[in-house]
């Protein structure tokens, strides 16, 4: 096998193939889901050979974590950018969640990956969701530290949060491939900051 290239030692054209070959990588996974697809698929729909993908990824679980680190990094920049908008921590939810559906529905191959890593690898799966939770925590601890919102465990509510805009955007972005109707947005973030409790 040829050694490995690092990031830092690749060359022009090094790294366009690099990119090229996570960008196929995407689409493989995506469609074929991780345990279906192969080194194989990957070459053959870069039009690569075999022998050039060891040059870049010394496994298919190589490449999958790669893939998912990429998410992690390009989403939560996606959220921090929008929300640097937000005038309130209310406004920022709400920002956060259209952001997120948004890159739901222009990334779905990606969305896929990061789901099948939970039986992929369990620790890459909790790594991504520990990323995620830290920017909620810091909201979080602002919001409190201003007197936005009363103060909680903010682990337990960024955890809640995260699984609200979860499902709300697999359900109709994932799913029915459909954005997120106005009202359904407004129902979840009344239901974050009002709750069930109609004497509130």
């Amino acid at each position: 096998m040829s050694e490995i290239a690092t990031v830092h030692s690749l060359t022009k054209k090094g790294e366009k193939t690099r990119q090229h070959l996570l960008s196929v990588a995407e689409g493989v996974f995506g469609e074929r889901g991780y345990f279906n697809a192969s080194i194989v698929d990957i070459t053959q729909q870069a039009k690569v050979a075999q022998g050039t993908f060891y040059n870049y990824f010394p496994s298919k679980q190589a490449i999958f974590e790669e893939l998912v680190r990429n998410m992690s990094h390009s989403f939560r920049s996606e959220i921090r950018e929008a929300i640097k908008t937000a005038n309130s921590f209310e406004e920022s939810q709400r920002i956060g969640f259209r952001t997120f559906f948004s890159y739901v529905k222009n990334h779905r191959n990606l969305y896929s990956i990061v789901q099948q890593a939970v039986l992929v690898d369990e620790e890459l799966y909790r790594w991504y969701y520990d990323r995620l939770a830290s920017g909620y925590i810091k909201g979080l601890e602002e919001a409190i530290g201003k007197e936005e919102i009363r103060k909680y465990d903010t682990e337990t509510i960024a955890y809640c949060l995260m699984g609200i805009s979860q499902f709300i955007g697999m359900r109709w972005v994932y799913w029915e491939d459909q954005p997120v109707p106005d009202h359904v947005l407004e129902n979840a973030i009344a239901f974050i900051f009002n709750g069930l409790n109609q004497n509130r």
